[in-house]
């Protein structure tokens, strides 16, 4: 417990994690194959509401193994934070209305997801808490 939040942190479990890396087997990607079966058990973790301090550690590790193959593969051009919702929300299964009291009203929710309205840094925070990514996605 902490003394300023008086909330439970859970610890990092070293064997935990171990057992995790052994099952994954994480590496650097080197194929299509190898992309897509990160991609998989990344997406896994990044809608899990619950992930454990090792699942996250995982789920970092994957994520910049993923981003080091993408940017020597693939030419992409930066998505707009809105559109980076657009996808969160689809494949999540979140709707604006979810997000009604976590960015603002319902005319705010639909402005930001729109694109007609720039996502604050206060809502970026707001949609990395609520998503459990980083807010600089949104900004």
């Amino acid at each position: 417990m902490t003394k300023t939040t008086g909330k439970m942190i859970p610890t990092f479990n070293e064997v935990t994690y171990r057992h995790l890396l052994f099952e994954i087997a994480p590496k650097v990607i080197e194929s299509e194959a190898e992309y897509h079966k990160a991609l998989t058990v990344a997406e896994q973790l990044t809608f899990n509401k619950t992930r454990t301090p090792e699942e996250s550690a995982l789920y970092q590790l994957l994520v910049t193994l993923i981003e080091v193959y993408e940017t020597e593969n693939y030419s992409m051009q930066q998505s707009k934070p809105h559109e980076i919702l657009q996808h969160l929300m689809e494949v999540s299964g979140t709707r604006q209305a979810d997000l009604v009291g976590i960015i603002g009203s319902s005319g705010v929710v639909s402005e930001v997801v729109n694109g007609k309205r720039a996502i604050s840094k206060s809502q970026a925070k707001a949609l990395g808490d609520y998503f459990k990514l980083s807010p600089n996605l949104f900004i």
